[in-house]
């Protein structure tokens, strides 16, 4: 079974000196209840960086521009008790958008400090790699997930 295409967007911005970024509660379907990037499945036809702009509208009323995207590199997910969830997750980041965070069916937007991040209410395997991206580097990373699908049995960058 191949891995579900995905692509996730994280919008930076700083408010009197302090890094924020837009992070969302999940309010249905996978990830239901945790702190996720904004974003979604890359649909037939679509490229990641179409999908990203869609999900993103779709889920918190943003608006984004091709151009204002920045591709901070992907991370394949493992759930070998799972592989129905595999995922190859296209990450990007933007600081410039139009309209604000407005809430939907899906996600509840919230904005946080990029040093203080919700790691607690997270999938565990984004103190892996979002902290990379944040500061405005790219990974290339595989994580494997532990058979409970929640525990993170090993990450490997990719990247020399």
């Amino acid at each position: 079974m191949a891995a579900a295409a995905v692509a996730l967007c994280f919008l930076l911005r700083e408010v009197d000196g302090v890094p924020q970024v837009l992070l969302g509660l999940k309010k249905t379907g996978f990830g239901r209840g945790k702190i996720v990037g904004i974003g979604g499945h890359v649909e037939a036809g679509e490229t990641a960086a179409e999908a990203v702009i869609r999900e993103v509208r779709e889920e918190t009323d943003v608006g984004l521009r091709l151009e204002d995207l920045r591709d901070a590199g992907v991370v394949r997910f493992v759930f070998p008790a799972k592989p129905e969830w595999d995922m190859d997750t296209r990450l990007f980041t933007a600081v410039c958008w139009e309209g604000e965070p407005i809430e939907s069916i899906e996600i509840a937007p919230a904005w946080f400090d990029t040093a203080a991040l919700p790691v607690d209410r997270m999938w565990q395997d984004a103190d892996h790699w979002l902290p990379v991206v944040l500061e405005g580097g790219r990974v290339n990373i595989v994580v494997t997930m532990d058979n409970d699908n929640e525990a993170v049995a090993s990450s490997e960058s990719l990247l020399p």
